[in-house]
């Protein structure tokens, strides 16, 4: 397989931060800047330093805090912004401006060509003052292709070093992604950036089909926060990177450590069902899904819990046959005659069709019982 040739931008200091109800602290932001660094991140947003003077202190501190990873920020296509940007001395400021009709009408209330020069002056400020540019179209997906192209090379010729596609609502679905990003593509030869929101629940699959269709920098959020329904996943692509685009230059073992740490931090955590980074990831009950786990785990995990940092869980309930009780009792120490098997999964069995949850002091405690002789 050739890899895919793509980089990572995380954006959970910005967009992430943006989810409704959120708000992470200078230690918060410098304690995930520094992790996302160490999985081998190439490119950290920072945030929006334009927002307020405390924002702008926390983007102008991680952009000197000698991290591996380029750090970026925000800006709108205005000198203000550009300058507030260029005082943090960041190593690269994203320039955008919406460019769908609808957006263009509601909130510029002047000619599209109008806008996008004036863009474009903003592009080659920022890139006269030595740093990289990203030129980024708003609701890019809402946006007729064929003048994003003209946007992304007159861009280019203005100083832009990536040109950036937002999918802002989340309406698209991978075959439309990949369609619009190779027609770009086809059109304006640069490097690609692909920003996708999860409204459809597509921002992950979204985002690498992108990679799949020639995107170079894909963005992500930490557990796939962000406003409305979020982001594309950070673990998600990852993961999917290694194991569908061929990329191995991730520390993936480091990603439900860093899901933990920003859950903590926004007081967002993943559900339960969550690829990759939530509480069932890698957890079993099904007795025959177990049973064939522990002769060879890729049976039932194409994921392994390993590679992402995790550790396989069997759950005791219903569905749960003899050899995955006999497993976990002696993992726990007890070892069980026949009877007593089926005594302790009977009782499980009841147990769980009750709705009581067989935790370890619960089955522990029948495993104590089955031994001491209370078998009926």
């Amino acid at each position: 397989m050739k890899p895919w040739h793509i980089e990572i931008c995380d954006v959970t200091l910005r967009d992430g931060e943006q989810t409704p109800g959120v708000s992470f602290t200078r230690d918060e932001k410098m304690t995930i800047a520094h992790a996302l660094d160490e999985i081998g991140v190439e490119v950290i947003e920072a945030g929006f330093p334009v927002v307020s003077a405390a924002e702008k202190e926390c983007v102008a501190a991680i952009a000197g805090s000698g991290l591996s990873a380029r750090v970026c920020c925000l800006a709108r296509a205005l000198k203000p912004d550009i300058e507030t940007a260029l005082d943090c001395d960041v190593d690269m400021v994203s320039i955008f401006f919406a460019t769908s009709d609808l957006h263009i009408r509601h909130k510029y209330h002047k000619p599209r060509e109008e806008v996008l020069d004036g863009a474009l002056d903003m592009v080659e400020f920022a890139a006269d003052h030595g740093v990289q540019v990203r030129f980024a179209a708003e609701d890019a997906s809402r946006t007729d292709p064929a003048f994003l192209i003209e946007m992304y090379n007159r861009g280019v010729e203005h100083g832009a070093n990536y040109v950036s596609f937002a999918d802002t609502v989340g309406c698209l679905t991978p075959l439309e992604t990949h369609a619009v990003v190779s027609e770009i593509l086809e059109g304006a030869p640069h490097q690609l950036c692909i920003h996708c929101h999860n409204d459809l629940g597509l921002a992950a699959a979204n985002t690498v089909t992108a990679a799949a269709a020639g995107a170079f920098q894909l963005h992500t959020t930490v557990n796939g926060i962000g406003e409305r329904a979020g982001n594309a996943a950070l673990e998600q692509v990852l993961v999917a990177l290694r194991l569908k685009g061929g990329v191995d230059r991730y520390d993936l073992t480091r990603l439900q450590e860093i899901s933990r740490l920003v859950a903590r931090a926004s007081g967002v955590f993943p559900e339960r069902t969550r690829p990759i980074v939530g509480e069932n990831a890698f957890a079993h009950e099904s007795g025959i899904h177990i049973a064939a786990i522990l002769c060879d785990p890729s049976t039932y995990e194409y994921v392994a819990p390993e590679l992402v940092g995790g550790e396989r869980r069997f759950v005791l309930g219903k569905h749960t046959g003899r050899r995955a009780l006999e497993h976990v009792a002696k993992a726990y120490g007890f070892d069980l005659s026949d009877d007593e098997a089926r005594w302790v999964l009977e009782q499980v069995k009841q147990k769980s069709e009750g709705k009581c949850s067989v935790t370890r002091e619960v089955l522990c405690g029948l495993l104590r019982a089955a031994k001491e002789g209370i078998v009926q």
